[in-house]
């Protein structure tokens, strides 16, 4: 299997964001560009269906629609917070049960979202996607070492997602965690990454190592 694509243009993710945001007219998405860079460095391009859960807004979503040449990226949230005019499709869960039926999808991403479940159903969720996805399962999280790590973390989260009312309620897990769960839900991690997000005295405040993306594959039996 093979896996990596090119990375998209800072100028290629501010025109797809642009078109639905009029955040990203005025401000570049380095985040963002990031986050999808990372997600290219690990993903498989013969994926064409997609399922994104706990899509927010849906623009990330129809960023790696156009980013990755999907034919169909579904995205779902507990509220529905979606954005008009977007080319993919999007529904409300009950943030537990997926609505698809077993491997309906070619993958499945979580981008930011497993901070915000609730410790004991982050395993049952994952292993939703498990059920849902012929393929791997896409994590884009945050990696906790201290008490900072966690202030660093909460802060990141206010500014990032109360701009478009989303939560800020969250746990973020250590690496202990991370294993944890993955092998609580039958996964495992067939490859990471972490990506320069901040630059300059950013990423003195909050430090590049507190970003992990990574590509999860089912534990053999």
């Amino acid at each position: 299997m093979t896996h990596g694509m090119a990375a998209p243009s800072l100028q290629a993710v501010s025109a797809i964001l642009g078109q639905h945001g009029a955040l990203y007219r005025r401000v570049k998405p380095t985040y963002q560009t990031q986050l999808l860079s990372d997600l290219a460095a690990l993903w498989d391009p013969a994926h064409r269906d997609v399922l994104d859960v706990g899509g927010g807004t849906g623009l990330i979503a129809e960023a790696m629609r156009q980013v990755f040449n999907l034919r169909r990226v579904v995205s779902v949230d507990v509220a529905d917070r979606f954005l008009p005019d977007l080319g993919i499709e999007t529904d409300r869960f009950d943030g537990t049960h997926l609505p698809f039926g077993d491997a309906r999808f070619d993958a499945v991403v979580l981008n930011n979202v497993l901070h915000h479940v609730d410790g004991p159903s982050r395993a049952a969720l994952l292993a939703e996607c498990a059920r849902v996805s012929r393929g791997p399962i896409y994590v884009k999280d945050h990696l906790r070492a201290s008490r900072l790590d966690a202030l660093r973390l909460g802060a990141l989260d206010v500014i990032g997602n109360v701009p478009f009312s989303g939560m800020v309620r969250a746990r973020y897990l250590t690496r202990g965690d991370w294993a944890g769960l993955t092998a609580a839900a039958g996964l495992r991690v067939e490859a990471e990454i972490g990506g320069a997000y901040r630059s300059g005295i950013f990423a003195r405040l909050f430090p590049n190592r507190l970003e992990v993306t990574m590509r999860l594959g089912r534990i053999s039996t």
